[in-house]
């Protein structure tokens, strides 16, 4: 019977504002509405889901989480609710829960150039150092990006563990419920069981599902018969009160869950214990996968003629940016690498077209690069000051 690994994601982007191209207000982040959507989702998700595992580590001892948070999440904590920081670090002091490393910027940073995806790294493992004290061993890229290159660059970086999709046109006959490794390297792959993590995140409440209600006796059965070393659930942490919403009956499946599972003999592993189980086999991924959408690949943000020229021009800004020597220009660049402003350009309106919708506050995906497009050029207008004159030899 295998263990049980929980890992959730904590990421809020730095929402932009409406621009006008001739508007002169440099400042481009929504601080309005970004304090209005993290207010609620803290009362609804951060705050009484983090009490409700404090309560239940007590508990249940054996029971064990793993988180990774984005900076742009610590940024607007710091500003608009500190208190939920501390309930993450009271969390984290009962020793129950592991921590993960990412992209500081939630960014598609590794397809900007390995430079940056380094330094954001980087600068992500200071936040922990900053808030935790602590250095995670395991890596999750941005929307659980991953190919044998990405592998490579982390496993040079000293992870011993990397997040990936359990896909079945990567995996074959073979279950996600073990640890597999690169073709070149060592490092530990955690694959996520995208079934059982989906029951939770996206069919829990949906009344047409044929497993409809989903209790925690009925899942933690599911997990106990599952053969392997792990079942890996993987899951945004915002699944608990807020796109769940409370009435659905989310918590009290959170507070009966450990319960049922113990009850069952399985146990609890952290990501940094899984990623030191043994190495089954070659996960082999020439391509970036993900977790996102139906495709597990990177369309939800590149791909449709606005999110790639999007992107190019985002990407043609990383030596000029670079080059001025301004920590604001680039700190705004960096905002603009956020995967959320390409995944509001997505056209992709068929089978998931529901979850883009839910998570995009443009009216439609053509305002959103309408509007990126506005940033992006005062952005490059920003720039122009600290570029270097280009000198042309006098004629005779």
């Amino acid at each position: 019977m295998p263990n049980v690994t929980f890992y959730f994601e904590v990421h809020q982007p730095m929402r932009l504002k409406r621009e006008l191209y001739f508007d002169n207000d440099n400042n481009f982040i929504d601080i309005e509405r970004n304090r209005s959507i993290f207010n609620r989702v803290s009362d609804k998700c951060y705050i009484p889901a983090t009490d409700l595992l404090i309560s239940l580590v007590k508990e249940h001892p054996e029971l064990k989480v793993s988180f990774s948070f984005t900076g742009t999440f610590f940024e607007q904590a710091e500003a608009f609710r500190p208190e939920v920081i501390q309930k993450f670090q009271e969390l984290f002091d009962t020793g129950n829960m592991d921590l993960l490393d990412e992209t500081y910027y939630h960014s598609l940073a590794y397809l900007i150039s390995k430079d940056e995806f380094v330094e954001q790294i980087a600068l992500h493992k200071q936040l922990m150092k900053k808030y935790f004290n602590y250095s995670p061993t395991v890596f999750r890229n941005t929307e659980a990006m991953y190919s044998n290159g990405i592998a490579e660059s982390v496993e040079h970086l000293g992870y011993k563990g990397i997040i990936a999709e359990g896909w079945d046109k990567i995996l074959g006959w073979r279950s996600p419920n073990y640890v597999y490794k690169p073709p070149q390297g060592d490092i530990g792959i955690l694959l996520r069981n995208y079934r059982l993590s989906d029951d939770v995140g996206f069919r829990f409440s949906s009344k047409d599902w044929v497993n409809y209600p989903l209790t925690a006796d009925k899942y933690a059965d599911w997990i106990s018969k599952n053969d392997g070393d792990t079942v890996n659930i993987f899951i945004d942490y915002e699944t608990f009160g807020e796109h769940q919403w409370k009435e659905t009956g989310i918590f009290e499946f959170l507070r009966y869950l450990p319960y049922e599972l113990l009850k069952r003999k399985v146990g609890f592993n952290t990501v940094s214990e899984t990623s030191k189980l043994k190495r089954v086999g070659i996960f082999d991924s020439q391509d970036i996968i993900s977790w996102a959408d139906i495709d597990r690949d990177l369309s939800a943000w590149l791909g449709n003629k606005m999110q790639d020229s999007a992107f190019n021009r985002l990407k043609e800004l990383e030596e000029q940016v670079k080059n001025s020597g301004s920590d604001d220009l680039l700190k705004m660049w960096r905002y603009l690498q956020t995967s959320d402003n390409f995944y509001y350009m997505c056209t992709k309106w068929f089978a998931d077209g529901d979850i883009h919708k839910y998570f995009n506050f443009y009216d439609s995906p053509y305002l959103a690069y309408i509007n990126y497009m506005n940033i992006l050029s005062k952005l490059k207008r920003e720039i122009i000051p600290y570029s270097k004159p280009v000198h042309t030899p006098s004629g005779n």
